[in-house]
């Protein structure tokens, strides 16, 4: 009886050894299981955390590189800024010595302008006497030659002629004034006398001096005589230049009259010819 006992309690305890090691094994596995689920989170945490150090690497590579050419562009970038602020230093200073320039240029050509409107002006007052010069010159071709002073005038005023032409012109005039005080000419013109008669006259003109006339009979001769008309004691009226025929010459005035003629126009040899000072335009007044 002791011994079926004995035996029941090893079969007992073997049986329950069997069912301890059993739970044993199975808590086993499940701490492999869990080990190596364990394990595998690990590992995906270990690659989770290199790709982490990787990524950080490279954003730590990118940051730097784009640190050093943030530094490297804003190097480039000072030194061009400085370089275009001596351009514009040096475009400034261009600049300024252009301005320079145009305005000396401005007041040479304001210089210049003023010049030549003293100038216009001058050469203005010039043609103006020289027009009353011409008006109280011999009535020879009078009219036209005043209307050449009278039209340059007018040009030189309304600014159709520049100061370089006004004064090639004047001179031209000037030289033609000349020509005229020294040249000797003729003329078969009608004539009108003091009393009115209209007669076929041989006129002579000697310089601005002698201007005589006769008819083409050789019985009526007369001398071109300046006079003075007009003007008063205080200077307010203009005295005016007049000239009138003397038609009661001598017979010795005559003579020299007819001789003249005669020799002007070859009917006598070439040669030196007087005339009497009382022929003169001045009457041998002046």
């Amino acid at each position: 009886m002791i011994k079926k006992k004995t035996i029941f309690c090893t079969l007992m305890v073997l049986l329950l050894s069997t069912f301890a090691f059993a739970d044993v094994e199975s808590d086993i596995k499940d701490l492999k299981l869990e080990k190596e689920k364990l394990n595998s989170d690990i590992q995906k945490l270990s690659k989770q955390i290199s790709a982490t150090d990787s990524m950080l690497r490279a954003d730590d590579n990118r940051y730097k590189t784009l640190v050093n050419r943030y530094k490297a562009d804003k190097s480039r970038r000072s030194a061009e800024i400085d370089s275009l602020n001596e351009k514009i230093r040096n475009v400034a200073a261009q600049l300024q010595d252009e301005r320079n320039k145009q305005a000396r240029a401005k007041n040479r050509s304001d210089n210049v302008k003023a010049k030549r409107k003293a100038l216009s002006t001058m050469l203005t007052l010039i043609c103006k006497q020289f027009e009353k010069q011409i008006e109280q010159t011999l009535p020879w071709d009078r009219e036209t030659r005043l209307d050449r002073a009278k039209s340059l005038t007018r040009d030189i005023e309304s600014g159709n002629a520049s100061e370089e032409e006004a004064f090639s012109r004047l001179k031209s005039l000037i030289a033609e004034e000349t020509r005229f005080g020294d040249e000797v000419a003729i003329i078969n013109s009608p004539l009108t006398r003091k009393n009115g008669e209209l007669i076929n006259a041989q006129i002579l003109r000697i310089g601005n001096q002698w201007m005589v006339y006769s008819d083409e009979n050789g019985t009526v001769y007369g001398a071109l005589v300046r006079k003075l008309d007009g003007g008063s004691a205080d200077g307010k009226a203009e005295t005016k230049v007049v000239y009138e025929w003397n038609e009661e010459l001598t017979l010795a005035e005559r003579e020299a009259v007819r001789f003249a003629l005669d020799v002007k126009q070859a009917k006598k040899p070439p040669q030196m010819v007087s005339l009497p000072v009382s022929l003169s335009v001045t009457g041998g007044n002046e």
